[in-house]
């Protein structure tokens, strides 16, 4: 180490070098303090610490928190002809796309947009033969953490699996940028811009970016929330828990039961909505 360096980064090197190479960590608490050190002695920024974070979080996290439910996924038919694929494919601007059979109930494989450009580039005058290109699906239980996720994307070489439930049925879809943004953040494109902030999982459970306006959130829910000098769900979150909550923190608010997906140091970017009075049939 050099001995030039400010007494504070001196300290916490020698910290850092006890704990990581000559005791074992005693919680992730304690690494997370460590990185909280390292980013006020200036030795790592801020969006640094935010990706280490994040990373920690995987293993926390279980693909039922982050996939898309099946209401929203995106499909094609078994049987779509060339034209019908080229429609699904310039509306929805997604790369990849699971083929179901006649009862929506089982995935077949997946398609890649790009196989039928390059098909079509070539100036083909026969119908695009989804088959010859078709792509074996990944299968994950929702109970898949994402840090397993992340290692069979890389294994499998994959950037897709379909989600299924404890009952075998297709609960929804998760790909890897899905992944990626919790430890990065949200990753937006044009196409972003136009989702909804508020997703409905069809199990009485919503996904729910933070950043939602209250009038949103009271217009989708038919609800009227007590809140002064507040613009955001996130807003009232962190007033409920009059700190910044921390991933997988639960509280009850107002009707709402919230649960933090996905937060950092600075801010919240996903939460979990439940009503409360749906676990009661009315």
């Amino acid at each position: 180490m050099n001995e030039d360096q400010p007494p504070s980064i001196q300290s916490f090197f020698k910290r850092l070098n006890k704990k990581f190479f000559h005791a074992p960590l005693d919680s992730s608490d304690e690494l997370l303090q460590a990185l909280k050190e390292a980013e006020e002695s200036h030795i790592i920024d801020s969006h640094s610490r935010s990706i280490i974070e994040g990373t920690m979080q995987l293993e926390n996290m279980e693909v039922r928190d982050v996939m898309v439910p099946k209401s929203k996924m995106v499909t094609i038919e078994h049987n779509a002809n060339t034209k019908e694929l080229l429609d699904v494919m310039i509306k929805s601007a997604h790369s990849r796309f699971p083929i179901i059979n006649s009862k929506r109930h089982k995935i077949q494989g997946v398609i890649l947009a790009k196989d039928l450009l390059s098909y079509l580039a070539g100036d083909k005058r026969t119908e695009f033969n989804y088959k010859e290109y078709l792509r074996s699906a990944i299968l994950v239980p929702e109970s898949k953490t994402l840090g397993a996720l992340l290692r069979l994307f890389q294994q499998k070489k994959s950037h897709m699996a379909i989600v299924m439930d404890e009952y075998g049925e297709i609960a929804g879809l998760v790909t890897l940028e899905d992944v990626l943004e919790q430890i990065v953040g949200e990753i937006e494109d044009e196409h972003d811009l136009e989702e909804d902030n508020i997703i409905d999982f069809g199990d009485g459970r919503f996904l729910l970016k933070a950043n939602t306006p209250i009038e949103e959130f009271e217009e989708f829910f038919e609800v009227q929330l007590i809140c002064e000098d507040i613009d955001t769900v996130a807003g009232v979150v962190i007033a409920g828990f009059t700190r910044l909550p921390e991933q997988m923190d639960e509280i009850s608010l107002q009707g709402f039961k919230f649960k933090v997906l996905k937060t950092d140091s600075r801010r919240i970017h996903l939460l979990e909505v439940e009503r409360l009075d749906s676990q009661n049939g009315s």
